[in-house]
């Protein structure tokens, strides 16, 4: 399983990619069928405020999963973005 993390507009810290990398990990435990995901983290017009957005795709077999989410931080974009998914990826294990 492969996570990549791309930062959009800054250059992200190692603080915040071992933060997106726990995050997707305890994902990952919940749901085996994951084989990738891609986390776009970018900052969009630095000077307002909610201007970090988190967009996350999961690979699954034969499908892919999509939430993006605005927040002041982050981390907070992050958890917003991965709790719109776990609904999704519910659903998902439902039916297989």
């Amino acid at each position: 399983m492969e996570v990549k993390i791309k930062a959009i507009h800054f250059d992200i810290s190692e603080k915040l990619v071992a933060f997106v990398n726990k995050k997707i990990d305890k994902l990952v435990r919940r749901f085996e069928a994951i084989n990738d995901v891609d986390v776009n983290l970018t900052l969009v017009k630095p000077e307002t405020v909610m201007n970090k957005e988190a967009g996350i795709k999961i690979h699954l077999s034969g499908n892919e999963l999509f939430a993006s989410k605005t927040a002041n931080t982050f981390e907070e974009a992050v958890d917003l973005a991965l709790d719109a998914l776990e609904p999704k990826l519910e659903k998902y294990k439902a039916k297989k």
